[in-house]
């Protein structure tokens, strides 16, 4: 990852080296939007009581698992620390969501409902859908989701691979999808195929992680790849997907 962030950021441009009228939008007026938000306050403060969370629970993990710890036992505050997104990351899929607007949302890995919150708060009346393989996180995340008085989340518990497409099949068209569960190059993959179909021009694609591994890497420059996908911004920690008609096909590699 070392070796990938140090190619990142000589390749990295900020808004001025961007031309496309519809990315340059997006970089300047959402992703280099750094301007405190009233909604950040609680969602941070809960994130605080959730690192100084001494409960130890046992993990369900039918994926590659955490890197940096692999006890099936694990205490809140080390979930916390090592598994939530960094909180600039969260902010900016918070902003993300409130640009497009959507009406649905679909979150893969709710871990402890820290980017669920953001969610569901950046699109109040959306429906958000997150998909979780850990019961025992997902009680934790429910907690947190009723401390912030969010009612428009469903969090589904089970395999990935078995609800994502039962979900998505009831669904005319994805909004906004959120790749946040197993880091395999097969498992993205699928997600990516099983999405594709039903995005439309307003969709957008999130996936985490992007340069964690060899097969992320892989996996990230297959769908750069695709025909169908028009506009790709590689942010490093996530990437963004776009499946826009007429639109140049560019991917750009943005500081984030």
């Amino acid at each position: 990852m070392a070796v990938d962030f140090l190619k990142y950021r000589l390749k990295a441009k900020t808004r001025h080296g961007v031309h496309s009228p519809f990315a340059y939008r997006l970089v300047d007026q959402v992703i280099y939007d750094f301007q405190a938000k009233k909604i950040y306050a609680d969602i941070e403060k809960l994130r605080s009581e959730l690192v100084r969370d001494m409960r130890s629970i046992p993990i369900t993990d039918l994926g590659v698992g955490s890197v940096l710890n692999k006890s099936k036992q694990k205490k809140v505050s080390t979930l916390a620390r090592n598994s939530l997104k960094a909180t600039k990351v969260d902010q900016l899929i918070h902003r993300l969501v409130a640009d497009v607007n959507p009406v649905n949302i679909i979150e893969l890995g709710t871990c402890l409902g820290i980017t669920t919150a953001y969610l569901a708060k950046a699109a109040p009346n959306a429906r958000v859908i997150s998909i979780e393989e850990c019961p025992e996180t997902v009680a934790i995340a429910l907690e947190n989701l009723e401390k912030l008085q969010i009612q428009n989340t469903e969090i589904c518990v089970g395999n990935f691979d078995e609800l994502l497409p039962a979900i998505i099949k009831n669904i005319p068209e994805l909004d906004l999808i959120l790749i946040n569960g197993s880091h395999t190059k097969e498992a993205i993959l699928n997600y990516f195929q099983w999405c594709l179909p039903k995005l439309s021009e307003r969709s957008i694609m999130i996936f985490d992680h992007i340069h964690r591994s060899k097969e992320m890497n892989e996996a990230w420059e297959y769908i750069k790849g695709q025909p169908k996908v028009s506009v790709t911004i590689d942010l490093f920690q996530i990437g963004l997907v776009f499946v826009k008609k007429g639109q140049a096909k560019e991917d750009f590699v943005i500081r984030f």
